[in-house]
Order: C-alpha cells, then structure tokens, then sequence
C-alpha cells in the first residue's frame, strides 16, 4: 500500500475509533487489519480475465474467511473453496452450491452427505472417501460435480511444509500406485466427473504448477479411452505472492494461464471446463496489520520494540522467519512515515514466550510508544491461523475504497464476552 493511502487510512480508522495509536487511551485499537477492496477487485479481474470465461474461481475460504471479504468476493460473482465443514457453511451462506468446491482431506459421513444434498463440486481425497460416496449414492445419486483428488508427485517447492504433490504427501489419492483403481471407477461410475489436483501453495514456481495440471489432463485422457468421462478439471490454486522488501508481486494470473495454455492447449478450449482455487494470491497483498508500539527497551545490545501483534496473527512469519519475511514499514501516530536514520530493530509480539518476534535486527527508523508499526502483504493466512494463545482479542478489520480512502467495518474487533463465550463460560 503506498504511504499516501496508507497514512489516509490511519487517519480515518483512528477518527472512526477503531484504531488507537495513543498508549494512555487503553487497549482498545491497539492493532487493526486493513483490506484493501480496490486491490482485491483488481486481482479479481486479472485473474477472470487470465482464463477462459467459463471457468469457476473458487477463492480458497482459508486464506481469509472473514464475512464482508467473502460478501465481496460473492458479491462480484466468483465461487468458495471450503477445507472443512464450517467453511462449507460460511461458503453456502453467500453464494450457490454450484459455485461452491468442498476439498477438506478429513471428511466425515456427515460431511459427504451434507455436501452430496447441496449439491456442491465435491473433491474426495481418498479412494476410501469414494467408497462412501459410492455408499451414499445409492440412497441419492449425486447432483453436482464429483471428482477425486490426485497426488501426481510431481515434487517439492521451496516449502516443504506447503509442498503437497510429493510422495508420501497426505493429500489426494498416489497416481503412480492407484491408476488402474482410479480409471476403473471412472468407468464403474458416470457420476465421477472430475479430477482435482493441487501441487503446493508459496514457494511453488510455474513449472511445478503447470506440471500438476498436465497430469490430470493426461489422466482424463486415459479415463476417456477406458470408457469414463471427465468434464470438469480443477487445477487448485498454489499461485505464489510476493513477499519482503523488493515488494514483487509474483508471477501473474495470466503468465500461469500462458504457461497453462503452452504446455495443454487443450484447458482453454471447450473441452473441459476450469475450476481454480486461489487464495494467497487474490488476497495477500491487498491486506495489512497495523500494530501500536506500546513499549520499547535495549536488552543485550538489541533495540526491541514491543506491539500488539505477534505469533497470535503471524504464526508462519515468527516460526519461519526465513520464508515468510513481511516487508515493515513504521509510522508515526498521524500515519506519516518516520523517517531518519535506520538502526536494527527486533519487533516483537504480546505472547508469553521468547520466540515471539516478527522481525529480528530489521533495519528501521527510531521507534517510541505509540509508532504504529505496518506489517505488509498480511490479507492471507493471518486472521484465518489467529492462536488462541494468552486468550488475545483478534482485532478489527477494515475495508478501504476509493483514493482518499473510504473505511467500512467488515468484521469487529472481538471483545471479552467474545472470549468467554469462545471459552465456555
């Protein structure tokens, strides 16, 4: 976000309350989520304009459930990917089962029939999961789209832990192993209609991506040839986004469909029709934290200044600081950004345990209580792994429009009663 719209929106999110760089007013505002609605739509419209009009998108739920995001994203037209069977109700409260994909790998009768009735595009991981469905079809015969979901290890990206087409990877069912299963219940089966494949999220290159999709489309050859039918290829998601200083965004939505378009022609044409599942990339960059200084101190020689956000919003970022390196940026009360000579800094969160530090000896300017420190590229995989660790009260978030901005509320900051009830009391 450029300082001029950034410094705009602190202004207004501390005039609306909802954001409160001052230590002497209280917790309160003490640290706040910025969505940025105008980047989002123009990720969006890159990413329908990238590949053939009769694709589904299905956002990945994961990556930011938060209501007023998915209002919007339904609201604009694009579909839900759900991993679980509380983001398969949060999907089908916003949009049509038929724009709804339900990916979860640990998925329970209750789940598959719950997801059978819908009508939803239901991906199962495993040929046991098949089993059931082929169970709970005799007592209804599927509505929508049915397919299985393949591991064509294809290898690793620079992340291992979110690398998925490997072997002995836990998702999807091993090509190489159950090829001759997975043709033949094609063939048992005409409501078997789709293939799923997903290779990884960060640290994922085209290469990598492009060869997942080119597995399945082989593979619907060869389910065609033994007399079942594929019409419905979902190539996932995995589209890495930009991350630390040089402020890159990544490969774009439309250098992965040209890739795509090289290597398989045949995925935009009419043969089949695409469904994608991106997450990271529609959201992350259009997303970032704001965390109020609340104290600062020298220990050992190391500048530390202590906020209000830490491992309880970047779990990734603290555990593996060397992959997930956010870009930092300090302000001053009013927005602006500080300026003056830079000095190591370790940025450090409200958690109770030593690890807790979202950057280490970061080249920064001067910090005092009641800076405002902006964690960038922050709209994906944050909210969504809040810890419920020291019982923190997740903060608010807020959209922005136009250039000036406007604010809007999209979801409030979480209060004590919101903690008790969490808890049980």
């Amino acid at each position: 976000m450029e300082a001029a719209r950034l410094q705009a929106a602190i202004r207004a999110a501390t005039a609306a309350g909802w954001l409160c760089p001052d230590p002497l007013s209280g917790d309160t505002g003490a640290a706040l989520v910025l969505h940025d609605l105008d980047l989002l739509d123009a990720h969006l419209d890159a990413l329908g304009a990238a590949f053939p009009s009769s694709a589904l998108h299905a956002v990945a739920v994961k990556a930011n459930p938060v209501a007023g995001i998915l209002d919007h994203i339904a609201a604009r037209g694009f579909g839900m990917e759900a991993a679980s069977a509380g983001e398969l109700a949060l999907a089908l409260d916003r949009t049509a089962p038929g724009r709804v994909v339900f990916d979860s790998p640990c998925k329970t009768w209750t789940d598959l029939r719950t997801a059978l009735q819908a009508g939803v595009h239901l991906n199962l991981d495993s040929l046991q999961e098949l089993l059931r469905v082929e169970t709970l079809a005799q007592e209804q015969p599927p509505t929508g789209p049915v397919g299985l979901r393949i591991n064509p290890d294809v290898g690793a990206g620079r992340i291992a832990a979110t690398s998925t087409a490997v072997k002995g990877s836990k998702f999807g069912i091993d090509l190489a192993a159950h090829r001759d299963a997975i043709v033949a219940a094609y063939a048992r089966h005409p409501w078997l209609n789709a293939l799923h494949v997903h290779v990884g999220s960060q640290g994922c290159d085209l290469d990598l991506l492009v060869a997942g999709a080119a597995a399945v489309v082989d593979l619907a050859e060869r389910i065609e040839a033994a007399g079942g039918h594929v019409a419905i290829l979902d190539i996932g998601g995995g589209l890495p986004a930009g991350y630390g200083e040089d402020g890159d965004p990544g490969p774009s939505f439309e250098a992965y469909a040209q890739a795509l378009r090289q290597a398989r022609p045949v995925l935009f044409t009419d043969r089949f029709r695409l469904v994608t599942e991106f997450g990271r990339r529609v959201h992350a960059a259009a997303g970032l934290a704001l965390a109020r200084v609340e104290a600062t101190k020298v220990s050992g020689g190391r500048r530390i200044a202590v906020t209000h956000l830490g491992a309880d919003l970047f779990v990734r970022a603290v555990y593996r600081p060397a992959q997930w390196r956010h870009r930092i940026t300090v302000h001053a009360p009013d927005g602006s950004l500080k300026q003056g000579p830079r000095m190591p800094w370790d940025i450090v969160g409200p958690l109770c345990f030593s690890g807790d530090r979202l950057a280490k000896g970061r080249q920064l300017p001067a910090l005092e209580p009641g800076d405002l420190v902006a964690i960038h590229d922050a709209g994906a995989y944050t909210l969504s792994m809040w810890s419920r660790y020291n019982s923190r009260l997740a903060p608010a978030v807020v959209g922005l429009r136009g250039a000036e901005p406007t604010l809007s509320l999209l979801k409030p900051a979480e209060t004590i009663d919101d903690l008790r009830r969490f808890w049980g009391a």
